[in-house]
């Protein structure tokens, strides 16, 4: 029978001392990372060394395998892929709430709703002074209170614009320090995976290293909605939009470039082909998307919202009030300052940069015939009118009247209105549009399949594709039936931000008009009409945008505010109360147990001294064999 060696007992004792000590040391590594981000405790995995004889034709004969101690496997972390994965996969809709609820309630702070300094109490206060002024036409006072309640009017609306194009300008802010920091993860990812790589390659476990990852893979989740691939264990891949973001030791970056179709607010593309990134719609899209959805579609809505209301707002004050007469004589001011974006009397403008008109900005056109409202038409044929995305087409019967017309046109979802003006004359005007490339108050497109437009209403001047009038091309408006008189240009961007009285009106009130004149006679001293029409547009269906009256628009405003900010309250609880549960699990399972620890520590303390105790008593019986045998 074959005999171990002598000294195989020191060396199990030997390897039992290290396999403790290893453990002892991952255990107070445990303990001293309790409170680090990030961190998932970490197991010592022992197993049987193994033993001294393996099958094989040299066996010695011995009665079985002799066992050589034990030894450290491997030190794994505690971690749960599945549940990993799904906490990325959630933290883009967290990133996305947090991001939008303070924004949103900051909007909340621009409408003051309700109270006296609201927008809706200035405009109250101006329709009251005309409302005063149709009673006291002849006194200089109720002209004096419409001017100033006109100023703070004015005022009002430019706070609320500044305030909306100041939180745009954040957000702008935001979404480049944000792309900085994707890329600057996306670097720190790349980094890390070839640090990992390499360790790995030399049988190890890198496992601080991959919570490191780990902890950037969370921070990026939040930030973009990303997709982690893990399949090859050789190559650690992150996606986003598509497309790889990070792939082994390669991070891929984001660009921002100036988009001249979105008032020079940036856009996000690669860096390394200039495609724009594709980013989801909704809540998993994360911080960045929160970002660029509320500065091009939340912010923007309200800004073209506004826009919209001043638009309406001032021509209907300046079409009453320029046909009136001031306490001077003075007649055909606007009360109002209009300012078109072209100079060109046809509304030509050259979009290209070529040098050349190719477009025609024409913000409203109305029709030569006086209509009424009830008459029924006693014609059929289709309009076609430019809406987002396409035209939409609006059908009309013989039985149908005329507002029957009106109010399908104005339901049809286009970007286009219409109305019957104080002369009972059809009028469109466009509205904002809800695609950047298009510029707002423009119309596009109107077309008529058969007379509604061109003989009965007389705007257009002939009828099917080749009587319409389209804004793709110069002098567009010599397809409409009436002269230079019958169509408006369209504004300068952005008309709450430059609305303004009239100089000569603030420099005179006596030159606020308050009644009509006759046969070409100024009004009479006591005349309070025209100021008793121009209180009346408060209440009269005016159409700002999809709203019938300036009243329904500001309930429209407070409401729809309200419930957005309702909405980003109470989806973010949402979103933190399931994280909140996502990361206790996560916690319970890879964080570190203090009393758990302890009693390893024991373990572990009491397995390293009965290793040394066995190498002692190893020691003992050598020593006896060694010095105590005599000849």
């Amino acid at each position: 029978m074959a005999n171990t060696s002598t000294f195989m007992g020191i060396e199990i004792g030997k390897r039992g001392v290290m396999a403790h000590e290893t453990a002892l040391n991952v255990t107070g590594h445990n303990l001293t990372n309790a409170s680090t981000e990030g961190y998932s405790r970490q197991r010592v995995e022992m197993q049987a060394f193994e033993p001294i004889f393996l099958p094989g034709l040299n066996r010695a004969e011995t009665p079985g395998q002799i066992g050589q101690g034990v030894s450290v496997e491997r030190i794994e972390r505690v971690r749960d892929a599945l549940l990993d994965r799904r906490i990325v996969s959630q933290a883009g809709g967290e990133g996305y709430w947090t991001t939008r609820d303070p924004y949103i309630r900051m909007i909340e702070q621009t409408y003051l709703e309700p109270g006296d300094t609201s927008l809706r109490a200035k405009m109250d206060s101006f329709w009251n002074a005309w409302q005063e002024l149709s009673i006291h036409p002849a006194d200089t006072a109720p002209r004096t209170a419409v001017v100033e309640r006109g100023k703070t009017l004015v005022e009002g609306i430019h706070e609320r614009y500044n305030a909306l194009r100041s939180l745009a300008d954040m957000t702008e802010n935001d979404i480049r320090l944000t792309v900085e920091k994707v890329n600057d993860l996306s670097r720190q990812l790349a980094g890390l995976n070839n640090d990992i790589q390499k360790i790995k390659a030399q049988g190890d476990n890198p496992n601080d290293l991959l919570d490191r990852r780990d902890l950037l893979v969370d921070s990026l989740s939040s930030l973009i909605n990303i997709s982690v691939d893990t399949r090859d264990p050789d190559e650690f891949l992150v996606h986003t939009g598509g497309r790889v973001l990070v792939q082994g030791h390669i991070g891929r970056q984001f660009a921002t470039e100036r988009d001249a179709d979105n008032e020079g607010y940036s856009r996000i593309v690669w860096a390394d082909t200039a495609d724009a990134l594709e980013m989801p719609a909704g809540d998993h899209s994360g911080k960045l998307g929160a970002l660029v959805e509320l500065r091009d579609s939340t912010i923007r809505n309200e800004i073209q919202t506004l826009d919209n209301m001043t638009m309406h707002f001032a021509g209907l004050v300046n079409e009453v009030h320029r046909e009136a007469y001031g306490a001077n004589g003075t007649t055909g001011l606007d009360f109002f300052v209009e300012r078109p974006f072209v100079t060109n009397v046809n509304g030509n403008y050259d979009r290209d940069g070529d040098g050349a008109y190719d477009s025609s900005y024409v913000f409203s056109m109305t029709g030569e015939q006086r209509l009424e409202s009830k008459a029924q038409i006693g014609i059929v044929g289709s309009i076609t009118i430019s809406a987002a995305g396409g035209n939409r087409q609006v059908d009309y019967y013989p039985t149908d009247t005329v507002s029957d017309v009106i109010a399908r046109i104005n339901n049809a979802g286009a970007e286009v209105t219409a109305r019957l003006d104080r002369e009972g004359r059809l009028n469109l005007k466009a509205t904002t549009s809800e695609t950047p490339a298009n510029p707002d108050f423009v119309i596009r497109h109107v077309e008529d399949s058969g007379q509604f437009l061109s003989g009965y209403a007389g705007l257009l001047a002939g009828q099917g594709a080749e009587g319409a009038y389209d804004w793709e091309g110069p002098d567009a408006v010599a397809a409409l039936r009436g002269g230079t008189g019958t169509y408006g240009l369209a504004p300068i961007a952005h008309p709450s931000g430059w609305i303004a009285l009239n100089e000569q009106i603030t420099r005179d009130p006596l030159a606020v008009a308050a009644g009509f004149g006759e046969n070409g006679r100024p009004a009479n001293p006591g005349n309070g009409e025209a100021a008793l029409a121009i209180a009346a547009i408060r209440n009269n269906e005016v159409m700002v945008g999809q709203q019938r009256t300036f009243d329904d628009y500001f309930a429209d405003s407070a409401g729809r505010i309200g419930l957005l900010g309702e909405q980003a309250g109470r989806a973010l609880e949402t979103q933190n109360l399931i994280m909140k549960e996502l990361r206790d699990m996560r916690q319970s399972i890879s964080g570190v147990n203090m009393d758990e620890e302890l009693a390893n520590m024991i373990k572990y303390q009491h397995g390293y001294a009965a290793a040394a105790r066995f190498i002692t008593t190893v020691n003992s019986m050598l020593d006896t064999l060694i010095n105590r045998m005599g000849v």
